[in-house]
This record gives structure tokens, sequence and C-alpha cells, in this order.
């Protein structure tokens, strides 16, 4: 038994020595027994397809990122982020953790960059979610008093600080906006990703139906009137049956 717990240790020990250096060559030794230019090109080949797969999943905030310091960045998440998962299509997720919780700011960031990553996190989510695809139904909305509603699991109403949706190379905005940017990211009937720019009432809308998983369709636009007290009941009542028609036609909302 003591034999198999050393081995059993000598074996973590190696691997710990592995992965040590191929986060860090620089300060870590190449563990011992194994050929310096071997595991160089091994490390080479996980660094580059990490890169890639970041790169091909996070194509804006590429974009934004001069090449060197694309390449830092990918290098401090190789050395510091510790991957929960052995799966590259979460990889993206493990990335935007890093951002969000470990990363150091630099001074020369964007300030917008941990609010473009996420959003473009969100629609790659989307598109690889097994989540079932609701059915469109047009004449969901012809009973309010009846009527039961949920929203789509494949559908995110999100908030950000800034126009996340419109940044690109060319437009790199470096204050903070006036408004909040509200936007529904959803995986449409034909499979594809979409985005809305939505009004601060419809985003309360879509957050009240968020908050549990199925509401009487009545009971919502009564609830959302009561906190919009600047506008007639009535105004909030059918512009939000409005709304729902449209966002029911999407597959957005749906009758469960």
């Amino acid at each position: 038994m003591a034999e198999n717990k050393n081995n059993v240790f000598s074996f973590q020990e190696k691997q710990a020595a592995f992965t040590d250096y191929l986060r860090n060559p620089q300060v870590c030794p190449v563990p011992e027994g194994v050929i310096p230019e071997r595991i160089d090109i091994h490390r080479e080949l996980m660094f580059n397809n990490i890169s890639s797969f970041l790169e091909t999943s996070f194509p804006i905030l590429r974009s934004i990122i001069e090449d060197n310091a694309w390449k830092g960045l990918c290098q401090d998440y190789f050395l510091v982020h510790h991957s929960k998962t052995p799966y590259f299509s979460e990889i993206p997720e493990e990335f935007l953790s890093y951002l969000q919780e470990e990363r150091v700011p630099r001074a020369d960031d964007h300030p917008f960059i941990l609010e473009l990553a996420h959003y473009e996190w969100v629609e790659m989510a989307l598109a690889i979610s097994l989540d079932e695809q609701p059915k469109v139904n047009d004449q969901l909305i012809q009973e309010p008093l009846t009527t039961e509603i949920a929203l789509s699991p494949l559908a995110w109403p999100l908030a950000y600080q800034y126009p996340v949706h419109l940044i690109s190379s060319t437009f790199k905005p470096q204050c903070l906006p006036e408004t909040a940017t509200f936007l529904l990211v959803y995986r449409s009937s034909d499979l594809e990703v979409n985005f809305i720019e939505m009004t601060p009432l419809t985003f309360r809308l879509l957050q009240l139906l968020q908050q549990q998983s199925v509401w009487l369709l009545d009971d919502c636009l009564n609830g959302l009137a009561r906190e919009f007290v600047n506008f007639k009941p009535g105004v909030i009542y059918n512009g939000g049956l409005e709304i729902l028609q449209d966002l029911a036609a999407r597959g957005i909302v749906y009758q469960p």
C-alpha cells in the first residue's frame, strides 16, 4: 500500500511539474526526464490552440487589442487561470471568469472590455445552448386574464453601461455614455443569434418574466404599470401587450 501511495504521489508531482512548466517556462524548470525541445513544442501547440480559439470566440475584443497586447493577455490567462473544465467549448466562459475575477487591469485598457467580452460570450453561449427552442405562436396574446406566459431560456435581457453591440475597431468609446444600453440577445427558430435594442420599459418587462418561471399575463402587465407611475396604467398595459405580441411572434415569449 505504501509503495502504491508513493507511486501516486510521484505521478502527481511529475504532472504538477509538467503543467507548471507549460504555464510559466520562464520561472519553472523543465521537468526531470523530459526533453526540453519536445515539451516546448507541446507548450507552443497548446498556447496557439487556446489563443486561436479565444480569437475566434471574441472577434471584436481581438480586433480592438494590438497584437502584442493580445499575446500578453492570452499568456497571462494561460499562466494565471486554472480551468475547471476539459471542454474546449467552455473555454470562453473560463476566459470571461479570468477577465472578471483574476486579471489585473492595465492603465491602457479600454473601459468597456469586460462588458464587450461578456456580450460576445453571451452570443456564443446562446449559439451552442442545448435548451429547447420554444414554438412560435403568433396568436399567443388573446386572453390576457387567463394566458400564462414565460420567457424563452434562449432569450437573455441584458443591461450595459456601454453600447457593446456597436463597438468595433473603428468605434471605441472612452467616455461613459449618459444612458445605459438595454439589449435582448436571443436565438431564433432558424438557430441564428440576434439582438434587439430595448427601451427601459421593455427591459423591465422581460426582467419581470425572468423573476419567475411562469406569469399570468394580466398580473405581469399590471405589475409593470404599478412600477412606471409616470405613465397612465392603460398606456403601459396596452403597450406591454403589443410588445409581448411581437416577442411571441419571434419565439422570445411563449405559452408553457
